[in-house]
């Protein structure tokens, strides 16, 4: 499988949701973020755009969303339970397993996933991370845990002209989470899970020290 060439076209899908306005329609609201939605051209499903500004620098925000093993990431977000890394494919792709906890009190099973993830920087400062889901002859589905599949989605760290202390941050999200949940529960689930994600991060870049 070509994870270099997957992994590079997320990032220019990404970019182009951010870029591209139209059709967006805001379904959540907080002081940290605000969440919209569209249909997904990748599946029959939504996808979700964060949009939301933190306090701390580009590279604060990053050290706290960073995919990697044992990173912060695993103590804050709490969609993610576990992060394991598969396999090195450059310096900046990767292969990576996301085990998820059981979530909507109960009704949503612990999940896997298994990503090709790029992580970008831009000229600008920006950077990203960029991530689909693959398969991987390391890690076949595991009857413990239900397979689910995302589709393009990741966050964008983007620096605020003027405001070195402060961080655009731009998140997308569309994913299957396979099984057999009622639409009416994943449609409710990731708005809510957004905002916590926004507000929880918040929270972390404020307590993490600066570099």
């Amino acid at each position: 499988m070509d994870y270099q060439h997957t992994a590079n076209t997320v990032a220019d899908c990404l970019l182009s949701y951010r870029k591209d306005d139209s059709g967006w329609k805001i379904c959540k609201k907080s002081n940290d973020v605000i969440v919209s939605w569209r249909p997904s051209t990748e599946f029959p499903g939504n996808v979700y755009k964060g949009e939301g500004v933190l306090n701390g620098s580009p590279e604060k925000v990053w050290d706290c969303l960073k995919p990697v093993p044992n990173g912060l990431r695993v103590k804050w977000d709490n969609n993610v339970k576990k992060f394991e890394l598969l396999e090195q494919i450059t310096e900046d792709i990767t292969v990576c397993r996301t085990v998820t906890p059981s979530a909507a009190m109960g009704i949503i099973a612990p999940r896997d996933f298994v990503d090709v993830i790029l992580v970008k920087q831009y000229e600008d400062g920006t950077i990203s991370s960029n991530a689909t889901h693959v398969s991987h002859p390391s890690c076949p589905p595991q009857s413990r845990y239900v397979r689910g599949f995302n589709h393009p989605c990741g966050c964008i760290c983007v620096p605020i002209s003027g405001e070195p202390n402060k961080t655009q941050l731009f998140s997308f999200f569309q994913t299957d989470l396979g099984g057999f949940l009622p639409r009416s529960v994943v449609d409710s689930f990731f708005p809510s899970s957004m905002a916590e994600f926004y507000s929880n991060l918040a929270k972390v870049v404020k307590s993490v020290k600066d570099h």
